[in-house]
Order: C-alpha cells, then sequence, then structure tokens
C-alpha cells in the first residue's frame, strides 16, 4: 500500500550534498543523484572531512587522498563533477560558526535550490549515529539560514557573495515523507558508486554488499511509494 507521495522535483534546478565524509552520500543517495544529472540538474557536494580517520589500520596521512579519490570515482558514476572536501578534523566534527560559515559560503558560491543531508537523529536504523552525521545535520541546517541572512557572515558578501535561501531541506535516512523515484538504472549507478570505496570498504570486514544493500533500500522506498524503485526521504521546507 502507498503510504507517502513521489516528491515533485521538477523546479529543483541545482542540488547541494552536504555530508560529513567520503562515502556518506553513496548510501542511497547517490541513487537519486543519478536520477537528478540524469535530467540535467546542477548537483554539487560538500563533504566537510577527509574522512582520514576512518580505516582503523592505516595512518590519516594515507587515508585521506585514498579517500578523496574513491569519492572522486563516486561522483564520476553518478555525474557529478563538482567536488569539494574541506578540512575539519574528522571524528571530531563540531557545529561550529567556521563550520556553519564554510557550509554557508558554499550555499552562496552554487545558489541550489534544494540541499541533501544524511540523517542527523541521535538513533538511526542501525543504531546510534555517528557524532559527524549529527553535527553535520545540524550545522547545515543553521547554514541555510545563515546563507539567507545579509547580516550574518558580513564578510561573505563583501567578497560578492550575496544571500541565498535554498528552500528545501530533504533528508536521507530519516522518517520518510516523500519518496524520489528511480529507474534500474539510478539504481545500477548507485551501487557502482558505493562500490567505488573499494578500500573503505574492505577495511570494515563485515559490510553488506553494496549490491544487496542499495536495491534493498531502493526497493523497501519503492514499496513506500507505489513504485518499483525509490530513495525515501524527508522534505522539510527552509
Amino acid at each position: 500500500m502507498t503510504e507517502i507521495p513521489i516528491f515533485d522535483d521538477s523546479d529543483i534546478n541545482r542540488v547541494l550534498c552536504v555530508v560529513a565524509h567520503p562515502d556518506d552520500m553513496e548510501y542511497g543517495g547517490s541513487a537519486a543523484v543519478s536520477k537528478w544529472t540524469d535530467e540535467g540538474k546542477e548537483v554539487a557536494y560538500l563533504l566537510l572531512t577527509r574522512g582520514e580517520a576512518g580505516i582503523r589500520d592505516m595512518s590519516p596521512e594515507e587515508v585521506a587522498p585514498l579517500r578523496a579519490e574513491e569519492q572522486r570515482r563516486a561522483c564520476n558514476i553518478v555525474g557529478v563533477d563538482d567536488l569539494e572536501i574541506l578540512d575539519f578534523p574528522d571524528g571530531l566534527l563540531e557545529p561550529t560558526h567556521e563550520l556553519r560559515r564554510a557550509i554557508a559560503r558554499k550555499i552562496r558560491e552554487f545558489r541550489p535550490n534544494a540541499v541533501v543531508v544524511t540523517t542527523f537523529d541521535l538513533r538511526v536504523q542501525w543504531g546510534l549515529n555517528h557524532v559527524d552525521h549529527r553535527h553535520a545535520g545540524i550545522a547545515t541546517v543553521d547554514a541555510i539560514r545563515d546563507a539567507d541572512n545579509p547580516w550574518v557572515f558580513t564578510d561573505l558578501k563583501d567578497e560578492g557573495l550575496e544571500a541565498w535561501k535554498a528552500d528545501r531541506l530533504l533528508i536521507n535516512g530519516a522518517q520518510p515523507t516523500h519518496a524520489v523515484a528511480l529507474t534500474a538504472a539510478h539504481v545500477d549507478r548507485g551501487v557502482r558508486s558505493l562500490e567505488a570505496h573499494k578500500v573503505y570498504l574492505d577495511a570494515l570486514g563485515d559490510h553488506p554488499a553494496p549490491k544487496d544493500m542499495i536495491p534493498g533500500i531502493a526497493t523497501s522506498g519503492g514499496e513506500l511509494a507505489g513504485v518499483d524503485y525509490a530513495l525515501p526521504i524527508t522534505v522539510v521546507g527552509m
């Protein structure tokens, strides 16, 4: 039985995806990105950390460039050319004014209609959410408002970056209100984009295979929305 409506994204031209780490967008979100880039929408990724603390048996100096390259390959698969990776500390991300300013800068530069984040709830389906995910989401919500306020971070205006309002927040992994309808091809590219993080996934050891995990997410979302495949999302007006 259909429980949630299909998200109408026909009036969205630019989407900014803000996440804490390399690979965060690849847990279902990249399949929706594949749909949007197929439709000619501009999509940009802003990663707040380099994910350098993500592999226990490798040093951060080794891991950071490796994960950046895996993320570039993942982006190429789903048609994203605009990838920016910031240098906030992996595992120690905090929703500071500095972080909010960095996100607000990107919003004013890219001027998106919608911003995508991963869920920032404390409790999630797979257990307790990572602190970086929680703080990335909170900082992004605040930065969306900051970017629209000409009297916050006035130095950005001095640089020529005028206030910009992104009027929708799309949250992946929270209690869904809508679904982004997908095709089998979008789901396949979502699988391959997660597979691009090979060294990282191999280091986790017991991680489910992307070819099982991503179609499972998309099939479950499709059942909620009455289609074959969909990404369930929470849509919030800003």
